[in-house]
């Protein structure tokens, strides 16, 4: 579990209760008093205080709350919900793209390829990782993973969590563009049962390249969306300040997506969010991927397929030219 979290504005009521019961332990610690009544009541006054603010998120808030530092990344997820992780590194044409880990591991004894965004958590880090931004060579070696999972029948999973895919000079240059069509492409016609998982930020091509699956996840902070909710209030009102109004207007949350059929499961954070409580959040994640996959391992691989290919065309609606 996070041992130290960082607080947001909304979250300054929950500060400020864990910060006395952090006062009264101390106190008790030192001094050898007795001080466990009240401890119980504040910490049930604590409960109900997530219980509270957690249920009644904007937007924007969720926004806030997608995007933490102290949010579980990937590999976090490798280490609570994954045994025996074996990283695979290179797209075999160009180098390893770091803000993309990859590779076997066991889901209840099981083995199934796992592929992720990964960001960092301090500066030097987020260089090594392009602050989870893939460049194409990312992609490319998800893709090269994908496809290892499809040789020997194995489920794939993925975990989404990124801002998009890096937009600059170099990346265009090889191809930025075509290795995230392909990847969509080639995740479409997978012949193995294939669960995503959006952990965090879901962001544009850049999560949709490692997202178009049999069943699409979204833990209940997190968000999806084709464009940043800055990135929208610049665009449509000329003024990242509006960024509240494009969350809202956008649909970006879980419960949003679900309700459009956008997203499959909407799988529950303990109260406070999961950067305040990675236990809980990893176990209800691996409960949800056991589920998924063990009902998508009794499809057939045509049906699988064909399954996947309903549930795309069924999104949005279509008009026939005339």
């Amino acid at each position: 579990m996070a041992t130290q979290v960082a607080h947001l504005d909304f979250e300054r009521a929950i500060a400020d209760v864990e910060e006395q019961i952090s006062a009264l332990r101390t106190l008790a610690r030192e001094r050898g008093l007795d001080v466990s009544s009240e401890i119980v009541a504040l910490e049930r006054k604590l409960d109900g205080l997530k219980q509270e603010t957690f249920a009644n998120l904007s937007p924007i808030e969720r926004v806030q709350v997608a995007r933490h530092p102290r949010r579980p990344y990937t590999m976090d997820y490798l280490e609570m919900v994954f045994t025996d992780f074996v990283e695979l590194h290179g797209d075999r044409q160009f180098r390893d793209d770091e803000a993309i880990v990859g590779g076997w591991a066991r889901l209840d004894g099981e083995p199934v390829m796992v592929i992720g965004h990964q960001k960092g958590r301090d500066m030097k880090e987020n260089v090594l990782r392009n602050f989870g931004m893939p460049h194409p060579e990312g992609y490319r070696k998800a893709l090269r993973l994908m496809k290892l999972a499809e040789k020997f029948r194995r489920p794939l999973v993925t975990l989404i969590d990124t801002m998009g895919a890096y937009p600059g000079l170099g990346a265009e240059q090889r191809g930025q563009g075509e290795a995230i069509a392909r990847n969509l492409r080639e995740m479409a016609a997978l012949t193995t049962p294939t669960v995503a998982v959006v952990i965090g930020e879901g962001g544009s091509g850049g999560a949709l390249a490692i997202g178009v699956a049999d069943r699409v996840l979204m833990l209940e902070n997190s968000i999806y969306s084709v464009i940043s909710p800055e990135g929208c209030a610049a665009i449509l009102w000329k003024n990242a300040g509006e960024r509240e109004k494009a969350a809202t207007a956008m649909k970006i949350t879980a419960g949003d997506l679900k309700g459009l059929g956008v997203i499959d499961e909407v799988i529950a954070e303990p109260p406070g969010g999961a950067h305040a409580n990675w236990e809980d959040t990893a176990a209800a994640l691996r409960g949800a991927l056991l589920r998924h996959i063990g009902e998508l391992r009794q499809l057939p691989v045509e049906a699988l397929r064909s399954a996947r290919w309903a549930k795309y065309m069924g999104m949005g609606e279509w008009r026939a030219a005339r």
